[in-house]
């Protein structure tokens, strides 16, 4: 056990995740279920071991998606399962108060997935507010910034370049 080797644990940081084109009529039972146990129920798991060695004010940061607060019919399980992140985040944050913060980023487009063509990079590009697709260190700060923002718990970072206000 890590903890036993090192001491208390300062930060936990879930960001394992799955994000699998799945609309509906396509969801299977088995693609459900492996889906949630990567997306929310490791994120648990992990939380409920690590928060009792933080006892000295730790910090967890879940990673959740911009797909958690809209409605994206082609990853209908992603969605759902990143929706239960950011509810979890909020649940574990007044669960674990005040030894542990907890609080999530929910990632916009940051890296696409493989299989995109570059006409609908650029199609996101131009619908992006901020007229750019993110850069892992977009995330990376903003996780930085929870870690050490001592007065932050249960809330969500969303980091988008502002697609989540576009209309």
């Amino acid at each position: 056990e890590v903890a036993a080797s090192f001491g208390t644990l300062d930060v936990l940081v879930n960001s394992a995740a799955v994000m699998a084109r799945t609309p509906i009529g396509t969801v299977t039972p088995a693609a459900w279920d492996a889906m949630m146990a990567l997306n929310l129920r490791a994120p648990f798991f992990a939380a409920q071991a690590a928060a009792p060695h933080m006892a000295g004010g730790g910090c967890i940061v879940n990673i959740a998606d911009l797909a958690a607060f809209e409605a994206w019919p082609a990853y209908v399980p992603h969605a759902i399962s990143k929706a239960g992140v950011v509810h979890m985040t909020r649940t574990l944050a007044r669960a674990l108060a005040p030894a542990v913060r907890v609080n999530a980023v929910a990632p916009g487009a940051v890296l696409l997935p493989d299989d995109w063509d570059e006409a609908s990079a650029e199609r996101l590009r131009r619908t992006t507010p901020l007229g750019r697709l993110g850069d892992p260190r977009d995330v990376v700060e903003a996780v930085l910034y929870l870690v050490r923002a001592d007065y932050v718990t249960g809330d969500t970072v969303v980091v988008d370049g502002g697609r989540h206000v576009r209309t």
